[in-house]
């Protein structure tokens, strides 16, 4: 028995060897984490370069002409392979949607820009 209890304590002796303290993994993953956030929710800074401008109201317009208001450039057969239902089911969820969740109602954000239509949002979620 004592044989087993010696192997015992050289196995705990050796594994203390091999890993440092908790207090000071606890250390070094602080250091980590101040490492990896640094830089990051900083805002604007020097020699940064500026948004780029998607032209997400000109792209919107073109959703719109593409497929939605009367003289559209696409034929019902070609929304329906985009979309998988007719224009008018679409409208119908989109209505549906926009008075569930204000999330998908075209509105300005905080630099007063005026956000995505509410048909580029139900189709990025497509």
């Amino acid at each position: 028995m004592s044989n087993m209890k010696r192997c015992l304590e050289r196995q705990e002796k050796e594994i203390k060897e091999r890993r440092p303290r908790n207090d000071e993994q606890v250390v070094m993953a602080m250091g980590t984490v101040d490492i990896s956030s640094h830089g990051r929710h900083c805002g604007s800074q020097v020699n940064r370069g500026s948004n780029v401008d998607r032209h997400r109201h000109s792209r919107g317009k073109n959703l719109l002409e593409d497929y939605f208001i009367q003289n559209y450039v696409y034929y019902n057969v070609d929304f329906r392979g985009r979309y998988r239902m007719q224009p008018h089911l679409f409208n119908k969820v989109m209505h549906d949607v926009c008075n569930y969740d204000a999330y998908f109602i075209q509105k300005c954000d905080a630099a007063g820009v005026l956000g995505l239509l509410p048909e580029q949002k139900l189709t990025a979620v497509k």
